[in-house]
């Protein structure tokens, strides 16, 4: 646009400004620019780049056509932490901790969950610290918090000297009870920093600062095993971006869907372990309530795996019991349950000769069949093109050409394998439906599993594959309801951008709620006051500041705890409001239970400028001007002439019969013969049976 210099008559060119959002995913690396002054968004994928995921970030912006001097705020989501946990690429850790306690991640909780309880040769895994690297010091904390025996400052010097011998890259420092009085940790990292200067140090009462020792250490051990790859990361991304003109710092989101500045990530790398996925329940979120729709399944399906989160009243349900792998994460997150099946879920037969699906993936290269860049063996996706679902005209993500013949040889030669019981297309409907299932039963799990009826939710499908399988997804399970919103494939990365910086605190305070009520006044404030002035030095002043308070309780002799959000109601109205959440989840409650508290939490909010929603243009072209082409397309065992529609050139209103197939950049949405959808103001496509 035009503007005046000020005094003076000469004209000049005022470029955009963009705020871009990343999604680093396992196949593709999303980014959506919105453009601050028009709300205008651009989107682009690229094929990410395991080990090397910065090159695709700087790609992604290049494929954007925008300036890096251009973007003021760039926020991203990535999987470099999970993916370095779950390939064992971490750093080399050494651990200091309670004499006594060296074993504590090793032994766990003596548990093994299904389906490895039926496994006979089941092993455990091993922890990422071996035990030669876990060292004792000589302290004790009692679970009240006092000292039985104090910090042995020669033994603190013999077990740095031995990590030091070990060749220790970072040091996690893990004492019993630490979460009630910190001094003896942060003695350690004091003496750590002096006796090991450049090597990273996580105390777990910064990391995880509640009770549960197993958690809390493995948390701490998770989070020195990522901190020099994540600073590595993050230092060189910032660099790079610098040297092409970007001039500020990188936003990472959280695992808990919030913000955090890159020092943040720098020195907690384990709160971004389910990062990116939190942008798309987010963007779930912002979507919702623009439409007027608060209750929602959020449902992202990519090329290697799918993400599904009940969200309540345009709230996604949150936990703090997480896991990577065999290792519990105990940090803040969204409520996400991921199974393997995705786009790039390959498709093999069990030593029985059943068929299955997943969860081992083509990943980005060589990918599926059709991708043509060496995968042989057949996938959903290659499935969904034999069917006609995926047509080979357009290229995948902008740069991706497919090739329905080496997609329909992969899927032929599967099904001489199975003896030509089936016949290809028949394989083909077979491989999606086997996928579906699986993602159904991770719908049930976050739902029908917990006291939730899906027939009371709106389905949500974004990701590269989610609008494709959501209409068999929502049939599967009863839900009546399926949004697909603008841009479902860059839907994540656009998710960044609503994001609000957040900081979570906790205190545990285990004991009957209604001795511990008249002190949570002070532990509250004093949380607040801490999290104003990291909010203030991070740039937000008071208007942008927002606190959440919630208290994490249980019934006395219960070994878990349920969260509910504390908005000020006297004690009677909490003991009340408990009673009924413990119903709704349990399907029980004992209202003349003693209630216990367990831990306060508190969760402060920097809130950041959100971009415009975009509408939907209302000067649009007749239906059929969006019309491609009709081809056939299989459903339920047989061919069906189908209307083929051009996304972007939908008009508002437009009425759209199944079967049919709706294209656009980065994903195509199936109609299901049965279904009907339109096309609402902001251009969402709402489909029912």
């Amino acid at each position: 646009m035009l503007g005046r210099a000020l005094g003076s008559t000469a004209y000049c060119i005022i470029a955009p400004m963009f705020i871009v959002g990343i999604d680093v995913g396992g196949t593709f690396t999303d980014l959506t620019a919105v453009d601050e002054g028009t709300g205008r968004v651009v989107v682009t994928k690229v094929p990410s780049r395991p080990h090397h995921e910065a090159d695709a970030v700087l790609t992604g912006l290049a494929a954007l056509g925008i300036a890096p001097r251009d973007v003021r705020r760039l926020v991203h989501g990535t999987t470099v932490g999970t993916n370095a946990v779950l390939e064992r690429r971490g750093a080399r850790v050494a651990i200091l901790t309670t004499a006594g306690f060296r074993d504590l991640i090793e032994i766990g909780r003596t548990k093994r969950n299904i389906p490895a309880l039926f496994v006979p040769t089941f092993v455990r895994p091993k922890p990422v610290v071996e035990r030669k690297h876990r060292f004792e010091v000589v302290e004790r904390l009692a679970a009240d918090g006092s000292v039985l025996v104090p910090l042995d400052v020669a033994s603190v010097e013999r077990a740095l000297d031995a990590a030091v011998g070990a060749g220790a890259e970072a040091i996690a420092v893990c004492l019993l009870h630490a979460y009630l009085d910190p001094q003896h940790e942060h003695a350690i990292a004091d003496a750590a920093k002096g006796r090991c200067p450049g090597v990273p140090v996580s105390c777990s009462a910064d990391v995880v600062a509640e009770y549960r020792e197993f958690e809390r250490f493995s948390t701490t051990v998770l989070n020195a095993y990522l901190q020099p790859l994540m600073d590595g990361y993050l230092a060189g991304l910032e660099e790079r971006l610098r040297a092409t003109g970007y001039a500020h710092g990188v936003l990472t989101v959280a695992s808990s869907g919030g913000m955090m500045t890159t020092e943040t990530a720098r020195r907690l790398p384990i709160k971004t372990i389910f990062s990116g996925p939190a942008g798309g329940v987010s963007q779930a979120c912002h979507v919702g309530g623009a439409c007027g729709v608060g209750d929602l399944i959020t449902y992202d399906m990519g090329g290697t795996s799918t993400d599904v989160c009940l969200v309540r009243g345009l709230t996604p349900l949150a936990t703090s019991e997480g896991s990577v792998g065999a290792f519990p994460v105990k940090v803040p997150q969204i409520d996400m349950h991921t199974v393997g099946a995705g786009g790039g879920s390959i498709a093999w037969l069990d030593v029985d000769g059943s068929l299955q699906v997943g969860p081992r993936s083509a990943g980005a290269a060589p990918g599926p069949a059709a991708y043509g860049q060496g995968g042989t063996e057949p996938t959903v996706t290659d499935a969904n093109v034999v069917l006609g679902r995926i047509g080979s005209t357009r290229r995948l993500g902008g740069s991706i050409a497919l090739d329905a013949a080496r997609a329909r040889r992969a899927v032929t030669d599967l099904a001489a394998r199975l003896g030509g019981v089936l016949g290809v297309e028949a394989l083909a409907e077979g491989i999606v439906r086997i996928a579906v299932a699986r993602m159904t039963s991770a719908i049930r799990e976050i739902s029908i599993q917990r006291g939730h009826d899906p027939r009371d939710f709106t389905l949500v499908a974004f990701g590269g594959a989610g609008p494709m399988h959501a209409l068999a997804l929502a049939e599967e399970i009863g839900i009546p309801r399926v949004l697909v919103p603008r841009h479902p494939g860059n839907f994540s990365a656009l998710g960044l951008l609503a994001s609000d910086v957040k900081h979570d605190d906790v205190r545990t305070r285990v004991g009957p709620l209604r001795e511990r009520w008249a002190a949570l006044e002070a532990i509250f404030a004093d949380m607040e006051a801490a999290a104003r002035r990291q909010l203030a030095l991070e740039g937000f002043g008071v208007q942008a500041q927002r606190m959440r308070r919630s208290l994490d309780l249980r019934y006395q002799g219960q070994a878990f705890e349920l969260n509910l959000e504390l908005d000020g109601a006297p004690l009677a109205t909490v003991e009340t409001a408990f009673h009924r959440h413990h119903e709704t989840t349990y399907g029980h409650a004992n209202p003349d239970a003693t209630i216990e508290l367990v831990n306060a939490r508190l969760t402060a909010h920097g809130v950041v400028p959100k971009p415009a929603a975009e509408r939907h243009p209302s000067a649009s072209p007749a239906l059929d001007d969006a019309l491609i082409e009709r081809r056939p397309v299989w459903f339920g065992g047989a061919p069906h002439d189908c209307p083929v529609w051009e996304r972007e050139r939908l008009p508002e209103r437009a009425m759209l019969a199944g079967p049919a197939i709706v294209e656009e950049f980065g994903a195509t949405t199936v109609v299901l013969p049965g279904w009907t959808g339109v096309v609402d103001a902001h251009g969402n496509l709402r489909l029912e049976r």
